[in-house]
């Protein structure tokens, strides 16, 4: 599972032309799931991103995770995040995740996120051609990987 986590001032999902998700301070994570993730890559991310400690302090530190700041999140699928590059200059996406494996995956992810936050996850729409729309704020972008844990 790969996720690339933007610290953002705000974000929205726009589909066809109609706001779906829009949050203000928070997070925006693009999620990219493989045939490989279980309940224990949702699990890990999940909680590592709830903990990451990204947002300014009173000394202008990053020392503050979402949950002290009562930030906000939008969850939105990527599977572009498994492209493979190394032959020619058009990607493959062979890894990424198939339809039937990820659409439960990106759910259970949402769903853990929204329990380690304590409150509703913002979501696009899985499969969707969606217009992502953000102002990182830093800017902050963090990759991560569920199968790089060190």
């Amino acid at each position: 599972m790969r996720a690339v986590v933007q610290r953002v001032s705000h974000a929205s999902v726009t589909i066809e032309g109609v706001v779906k998700s829009s949050i203000q301070k928070g997070f925006l994570v693009l999620l990219g799931c493989e045939n490989a993730d279980t309940q224990e890559d949702i699990d890990w991310l999940a909680h590592k991103i709830a903990g990451l400690r990204v947002f300014d302090d009173e000394q202008g530190v990053m020392n503050k995770s979402i949950m002290d700041v009562g930030g906000d999140i939008i969850v939105v699928s990527q599977f572009t995040l498994w492209a493979s590059y190394k032959k020619g200059n058009r990607p493959s996406y062979l890894r990424a995740g198939s339809h039937e494996i990820t659409v439960p995956l990106y759910e259970g992810f949402v769903k853990k996120m929204s329990e380690e936050l304590g409150k509703p996850v913002q979501t696009g729409e899985f499969g969707a051609d969606m217009k992502v729309e953000l102002l990182n704020d830093g800017p902050v972008t963090i990759c991560m990987d569920t199968k790089n844990k060190e």
